[in-house]
């Protein structure tokens, strides 16, 4: 009793700091409080059952009350689509929470999931041309030569490899920094700046944090390709664009589609692979039924969710949601993870993994409406070509190590395994444990 006494006491010392002068300041918490935190835990793969309990019972419900804001998460997946659906009554503007004026457009914040129209809408006119059908194809051949050239050296490596540090990251990296244009030289720092940004164990301090130091990168890129354009994203849009868009706004745009592509699709596929291990049919499906990925990949992206919550909303006035008195400037978050665990739309087994699901690409792993991922296709594309190569360069992958053994990030808002330690090769694995 004393020490939860004490915990909350100190607790409370650290958070009143980040309210002086001003009221909340996101960026200034060393540490967010634990009654906010449900919807990013869970229990190895699975949400904690508490989600899943506020879903039957209380779809909308309130989370916390701190400092005046009300705090609510929707896990409903019908509840889910509407409010990532509604422009009208919630705006993506953060600005106001995390020191910054909304007035001056230098101290944005960058990316899409932070904008609002019609700045939102003149922005993604500019990435949607870029991962429309005809282009990502132009990327197939690309993708596969990254998936493989990584499995020739995991293979190198063997006969046990880390699928999270030898594979999994290095994938999705690779393609993103291609696809942006970042050169050679600047790759080994633009690669530490992923994870980071989404570990709310550190408070707002590190979350806002490593997002400054993130974009303070892509600015530099930016203005260094001002004067020589590269032959990725960045350069295109500089060249089609000019001084239409300013370095904070294409920076934003540049850290957006590296937010988007590189720590989720990363921590999909290491993820994903920890799944399909579960289970030797998964793989052999993959290996020798055609279209068997696709189906696989979309129930692994629904029952995954890694994802956990979307960008916050924040409502503009007071209004009702499902039965729910939401005040003008609440802050609203839809848990991804248990909308994507609906028994109501994905059927009783929601909580379990079924490769031949044929709902699974209803899920909101991408999310839904205008702020819905514009590279989810991207990531598709993907998924389905490193769970092919890898079933069929290794059809006798296997754990390394016992599963209660992996460490999981704790309290991230993209979900992930520390590492994945696998036997690539039958015969390798067994006398490795023989020696």
């Amino acid at each position: 009793m004393v020490a939860t006494y004490l915990k909350r006491w100190v607790g409370n010392r650290i958070l009143s700091r980040s309210t002086r002068k001003g009221g909340l300041d996101l960026s200034k918490m060393r540490m967010f409080p634990s009654s906010v935190s449900m919807p990013l835990r869970r229990q190895g793969l699975d949400p904690v059952p508490e989600l899943g309990a506020v879903r039957e019972t209380e779809p909308v419900h309130k989370l916390a009350h701190l400092f005046g804001l009300n705090i609510w998460v929707v896990s409903g997946h019908a509840e889910a689509k509407y409010v990532l659906s509604n422009e009208e009554d919630y705006s993506h503007d953060i600005r106001p929470l995390v020191g910054s004026d909304p007035n001056k457009p230098s101290e944005g914040i960058g990316g899409l999931g932070f904008t609002d129209p019609p700045d939102h809408t003149r922005l993604r006119k500019l990435l949607t041309p870029e991962f429309t059908k005809r282009k990502l194809a132009r990327l197939e051949p690309a993708i596969e030569k990254i998936v493989n050239d990584q499995l020739d050296q995991m293979d190198a490596k063997g006969p046990v490899a880390d699928i999270v540090a030898d594979f999994a990251f290095n994938v999705p990296f690779l393609l993103i920094a291609d696809l942006l244009g970042v050169e050679e030289q600047d790759r080994d720092r633009f690669r530490a700046l992923g994870p980071a940004r989404f570990d709310m164990s550190g408070g707002g301090i590190g979350l806002f944090g490593s997002a400054s130091e993130s974009r303070e990168f892509l600015f530099e890129i930016v203005r260094k390709q001002r004067a020589n354009p590269g032959d990725g994203l960045i350069g295109s849009i500089i060249r089609d664009k000019g001084d239409d868009i300013d370095d904070v706004e294409l920076g934003g745009l540049a850290d957006g589609v590296f937010l988007g592509g590189y720590e989720t699709s990363a921590s999909m596929l290491a993820l994903g692979t920890l799944v399909l291990l579960r289970d030797p049919e998964n793989f052999e499906r993959i290996r020798n039924e055609p279209g068997a990925v696709d189906v696989i990949v979309d129930e692994l992206l629904r029952y995954l969710t890694v994802v956990q919550v979307a960008f916050p909303r924040f409502a503009r006035h007071d209004h009702e949601l499902f039965g729910q008195p939401v005040k003008k400037g609440d802050l609203v978050a839809v848990s991804l993870s248990g909308a994507d665990r609906d028994k109501g739309v994905f059927g009783p087994d929601a909580e379990d993994f079924y490769p031949k699901r044929t709902v699974s690409s209803a899920h909101l792993a991408f999310g839904h409406g205008m702020h819905r991922c514009v590279g989810a296709e991207l990531a598709r594309m993907e998924l389905r070509a490193a769970f092919t190569a890898l079933a069929q360069r290794f059809p006798d992958l296997a754990l390394a190590v016992p599963e209660d053994q992996l460490r999981f990030r704790d309290f991230s808002i993209v979900y992930g395994v520390d590492t994945l330690p696998v036997r690539l090769h039958a015969a390798a694995g067994t006398e490795q444990a023989a020696g």
